[in-house]
């Protein structure tokens, strides 16, 4: 069912989240870019203006950050773990480059996935001499073990779906001594997570260069909420308080929805959604308390309103998923009432991101 709540705590957090660093979500957008640039596969990705998009969506300008294609991954989530990783290995070789290509050598990171945050895993842990071993449940597809393997990673198929997928990889962790690499955050887990998102900073400081006027509205979609909450303290770095910030979320998985509506995290059970990259029943402790400072508004849509959003933007030539896609879907489905309380209208600029390309697969 379509929902959508101001955000009630807009400016401030939620103190009853346990053991939060003082600034939950990085916002070291130049930090995050020196560090991208050294990356040889460092190329940005377009920003497309969509002319016909906007005339659709009945706004000034709609305006698309286009990470189809980022670093040959078909993620944003190339971003995150192997800059996380990155990170790691410039800090042990003192910020020698020549040093870094080995300085994790003999480190294991570990981590549970359906796809595009463990070949990021996979990447970044092959491009400084360590090893890496992705937990896959058994319902990934086969083509994304394959592609993991061909970054030089171990699979490991455990678990009837990710939630078990990700146990089995705590525990390997803990028995083995290995670096758990995960892209959300809990109670007594929290700084790989924050680096993982500091690594999405890069694409929204991307979008600050090259726009041409600073949107009046941000949609992003949002599973455990790090590649929103990234984007959202972005942008209240670069253009401050005026953009109005939406997040959209599965109404099969709104956990953050839920979260911010009673204060505190909670686990939001639903059947499975066709958005399988933001079919998270569980939200990142960091992400939400970000996104609880930063967005004005939570959302929900339809598995049936996002397969619609697919067949609308491809007719504008951008192939994407349900997931990659939501945040232009909750644009795509404001009723008028809604748009009213967005104070959104023909004058609007509107940003959102296409976070994935058109594959299966998941997390």
């Amino acid at each position: 069912m379509r929902e959508i709540i101001a955000n009630p705590h807009r400016g401030s957090t939620l103190t009853t989240i346990p053991d939060l660093p003082d600034e939950p979500v990085s916002t070291d957008i130049a930090g995050a870019r020196a560090l991208f640039a050294r990356c040889p596969a460092a190329a940005e990705t377009p920003l497309r203006d969509t002319p016909s998009l906007a005339a659709v969506c009945g706004v000034a300008r709609v305006t698309l950050k286009d990470e189809r294609n980022r670093m040959g991954l078909g993620s944003f989530k190339a971003l995150g773990a192997a800059y996380a990783i990155a990170k790691m290995a410039m800090r042990k070789a003192g910020g020698d480059e020549d040093a870094a290509r080995t300085a994790l050598n003999g480190i294991t990171f570990v981590c549970a996935s359906a796809g595009n945050h463990g070949l990021s895993v996979a990447a970044g842990a092959r491009l400084f001499g360590a090893n890496a071993v992705i937990y896959l449940a058994e319902t990934v597809p086969p083509a994304f073990a394959a592609r993991l393997e061909a970054k030089g990673a171990t699979v490991v198929r455990e678990g009837a779906d990710y939630d078990a997928s990700m146990t089995a990889a705590l525990k390997a962790a803990h028995g083995n001594g290995w670096y758990l690499l995960s892209d959300s955050s809990w109670e007594g887990y929290s700084v790989p997570a924050r680096d993982v998102m500091e690594g999405y900073l890069i694409m929204a400081g991307e979008v600050g260069d090259a726009i041409e006027a600073a949107p009046t509205h941000v949609f992003l979609q949002a599973g455990v909420g790090g590649l929103a909450a990234a984007c959202a303290a972005a942008a209240r770095a670069i253009w401050g308080s005026a953009p109005i910030i939406t997040v959209v979320e599965p109404d099969r998985a709104p956990a953050l929805l839920e979260s911010v509506r009673a204060g505190k995290p909670v686990h939001a059970a639903g059947l499975e959604s066709n958005m399988g990259r933001l079919d998270c029943k569980d939200p990142s402790f960091l992400a939400l308390a970000g996104l609880a400072r930063d967005a004005d508004f939570f959302m929900t849509i339809t598995d049936e309103e996002a397969d619609a959003a697919v067949a609308r933007v491809s007719g504008h030539g951008i192939e994407t998923t349900p997931s990659g896609v939501a945040g232009i879907a909750g644009l795509l489905t404001l009723t008028p009432e809604a748009r009213a309380t967005l104070r959104l209208d023909e004058r609007s600029r509107v940003l959102a991101y296409v976070s994935e390309g058109p594959v299966d697969g998941g997390a």
